[in-house]
């Protein structure tokens, strides 16, 4: 199949009867043979194993058909199918959406990209094509193996890379190389114009199509098509030579965890006050600390916090910075935190051994984000620890922290339609249990936590001079709920701020039946 997928990309051509599919310059025309793919139905063998791929078991779609396509022919067809056919659609890639934005009870096709997961280099766009349905780890071990590069992607393996970089995409080396979609020079989407035909396009970064291609970098998933393959070069590559087009990585990479005994409120404040203070003076695009990448985790009332660190052990001051590192977030933390020595592993070792691998059976989830333009307030601080104590909430649920600026704040705020480009740290509630019975207990605790750390600005992170709003691959339904977002600000300036006008042209070109539609989608019309 993938001989196939090179025969169409971009190719010019006449459908059966003569008829041109896709009047936009990039639309691949129709084949003369229709290739349909496997269609799985309620009460086939492979049925309920697809419809339980989703991260949150919350939410569990019971489509009418499940589409397996292997190509973007085969998605173009499911596509067709499923409109001919009045069936609403989504479409699932890795299956690790937060909220029910597949898993929907309106959802009647969902269109499964799992078959999809080739990695190869594309000679005619000189880019890195990475079909939607490959798995993170996957594309780290491809990308790494065949030409020695990668991309600063996610620190969870089993992601998928369609959804993952339509809403914009970070990990572990971003502070240095920039977000995942710094590096998506062009996107393979199948569309649906206003006759309901569907069109297999192909929208890079400098083509006639550039529009589509931008909406993909940060615009989310579900939005404008299914996306079939991403066209990956960095925005500054220039020249034919693969080993050229994509950065490479660390050849080794040093990793520790210290550990914090919370002993009182008062040592909670401190450390987290600490760490937070240290990222805000450290995320200029130019900082000795651009390589060290350091999530902190908080769970539930058990009597400690955690620090991941994992720094680029290629820098010559390497050692020194974790040093200076450590000495500033254990500045008056009594008792101080447990401070074990680096580990040095070469950065293939760091992927497979430190990064997180796909867990087991997924749990029930409720998630709620925010970006950090300054530090939180002692104030806030303690409203986190009240409800980090509580007893009743022991078990899978965390406060994590997780470090961003450096070169991501290097680029202007319309480079990708994710507009994040002046914060230093992100915010995650990551609410996590496994009895049904526990769900409404979970999902009132994740929120009033954040509505009570957000009491002063309406229980949200209203972008501005503090905050910097939210990040739409953790959506969160609740932003447009007034009984939880008092502040009269709209949903969408949280996840696009100003990018949102040209995310609703692009969306009423693109898709102007609104058939690719969830809870937050894209709305020319808002």
């Amino acid at each position: 199949m993938a001989l196939s997928r090179r025969r169409f990309i971009g190719a010019a051509g006449l459908g059966s009867g003569g008829m041109l599919i896709g009047s936009r310059a990039g639309a691949v025309p129709e084949p003369v043979a229709e290739v349909a793919p496997k269609v799985v139905l309620p009460g086939d063998a492979e049925y309920a194993p697809l419809t339980l791929r989703g991260y949150n078991r919350r939410f569990v779609a019971r489509p009418a058909k499940i589409y397996l396509p292997v190509d973007a022919e085969e998605t173009r067809s499911a596509v067709r199918s499923a409109v001919a056919e009045g069936l609403r659609i989504a479409t699932r890639s890795g299956g690790h959406c937060f909220d029910g934005f597949v898993d929907d009870p309106q959802t009647r096709a969902i269109i499964d990209l799992s078959r999809m997961r080739g990695v190869y280099f594309d000679e005619r766009h000189h880019a890195y094509s990475v079909a939607a349905g490959a798995e993170i780890g996957a594309v780290y071990e491809a990308l790494l193996r065949g030409w020695g590069v990668t991309i600063p992607a996610g620190i969870c393996l089993g992601v998928g890379m369609g959804g993952y970089l339509s809403g914009g995409g970070y990990g572990p080396l971003s502070r240095r190389l920039g977000l995942a979609a710094d590096h998506v020079y062009g996107v393979e989407v199948v569309t649906v114009d206003a006759a309901g035909a569907a069109s297999v396009v192909v929208a890079t970064k400098d083509g006639p199509n550039a529009d589509l291609w931008w909406a993909h970098t940060g615009g989310g998933g579900g939005n404008f098509g299914v996306v079939t393959r991403f066209l990956l070069r960095s925005h500054d590559a220039d020249g034919a030579d693969p080993a050229r087009l994509l950065p490479k990585p660390p050849a080794n990479m040093m990793t520790a965890r210290l550990v914090l005994p919370v002993a009182s409120e008062a040592a909670f404040v401190r450390f987290v006050g600490n760490y937070l203070a240290f990222f805000e003076r450290n995320s200029q695009q130019d900082s000795r600390f651009a390589g060290l990448y350091a999530p902190l985790h908080v769970k539930p009332f058990a009597g400690s916090c955690d620090i991941l660190v994992l720094l680029d052990a290629d820098a010559p001051d390497a050692r020194s910075c974790y040093d200076e590192f450590v000495a500033a977030v254990s500045e008056g933390v009594l008792p101080p935190p447990i401070v074990p020595p680096l580990e040095q592993k070469s950065y293939p070792d760091t992927v497979a051994q430190v990064y997180y691998a796909k867990g087991p059976q997924p749990p029930r989830v409720k998630v709620k984000a925010a970006y950090l333009r300054r530090s939180y307030t002692p104030e806030q601080l303690r409203t986190f620890y009240r409800y980090l104590t509580d007893v009743r909430y022991i078990g899978e649920s965390q406060l994590e922290f997780l470090p961003f600026g450096g070169a991501i704040n290097a680029r202007p705020t319309g480079a990708t339609a994710m507009p994040v480009r002046d914060s230093f740290m992100k915010m995650l509630i990551h609410a996590a249990w496994r009895a049904p019975a526990d769900d409404d207990r979970f999902t009132q605790w994740a929120r009033e936590m954040y509505r009570d750390v957000y009491a002063a600005t309406g229980g949200v992170p209203v972008p501005g001079e503090v905050d910097g709003g939210s990040y739409i691959n953790y959506p969160d339904p609740d932003l447009r709920d007034p009984r939880w977002n008092t502040s009269g600000i709209p949903w969408h300036t949280f996840y696009y701020r100003d990018n949102y006008p040209r995310l609703q042209r692009i969306k009423a070109e693109w898709d102007p039946l609104g058939t690719f539609r969830h809870q937050l989608s894209i709305d020319p019309n808002e």
